[in-house]
This record gives structure tokens, sequence and C-alpha cells, in this order.
């Protein structure tokens, strides 16, 4: 768990009203602590509504916030295998294909140095490489 992660529960273990050890994190009012609120109820009556407000109007669940996660991690340079167990994927292969999504800015910069290889101005270091691929 992150520092920042662990210094975000701890203040709301301090804000919350169900604070015992034996509570849950985010517990439901309706049960005094002893329960979980119900995932869908927080999607429904939390992050829906948050959502928009936001002017998402995507269809949002639970997976998106894993689609998510993966996509971010890949996009910010954690390896497969890295991201795999993170993810908790029995195989990569799940993690790649059904997951981690190219986000926009990487495709861009993908799409960028295809065109200057084609046309023969990519850069190789300080040197710009010709079509023939001499240094020019």
């Amino acid at each position: 768990m992150s520092d920042g992660l662990a210094a975000a529960l701890t203040s709301w273990r301090k804000q919350t009203e169900y604070a015992k050890p034996s509570d849950w994190v985010f517990a439901s009012p309706l049960s005094f602590g002893n329960s979980p609120y119900w995932p869908d109820m927080l999607l429904r009556r939390h992050i829906l509504p948050a959502a928009k407000r936001l002017g998402i109007r995507k269809r949002i669940g639970w997976h998106t916030f894993r689609r998510t996660a993966a996509s971010l991690l890949m996009s910010s340079g954690s390896s497969v295998k890295t991201t795999q167990e993170l993810m908790r994927h029995a195989t990569a292969g799940i993690t790649l294909e059904l997951y981690a999504q190219a986000v926009t800015e990487d495709k861009r910069e993908a799409q960028n140095t295809l065109s200057a290889l084609i046309t023969g101005t990519a850069m190789r270091g300080a040197e710009m490489i010709s079509q023939a691929g001499v240094a020019a």
C-alpha cells in the first residue's frame, strides 16, 4: 500500500463514526459498521451521479476502474509482469488483451514516430536519419 493511500485511509478512519478495529473501512450505516456498502449501491448512489455531474456519459462499472488501472500502469512504464501481478491476473495475456488499453498520448507519439520514419525525418540521438537510413 502506498504511503498516500495509507494516509488517506487513516484520515478517513478519524472521520467515520465506524472506527472500531472490527468495523469495515467503508461501512454501511444500515449495519452500524458490521457490513460494507453493497458495491452496486455505492456505484448507483455515489459514483454514477458524480460521473454525470462531470459530464461523463459513458457506461461505468467496476471493471471500468480495473481497466483504467491497468492502462495507467502500462502507460506509466510498468512492465507487463508487474501490471499482471498487481491486477492479480492469471496470465499476462489477460492483462494485455482484456484490460490494458493504449493511452491517447502514447498512440499520438507512436503515430508521430511512425510518420517520421516513413517520411525520413526520424531523429536518432541528435542526427537526422534520411529515408535511405544514412545520417544527414
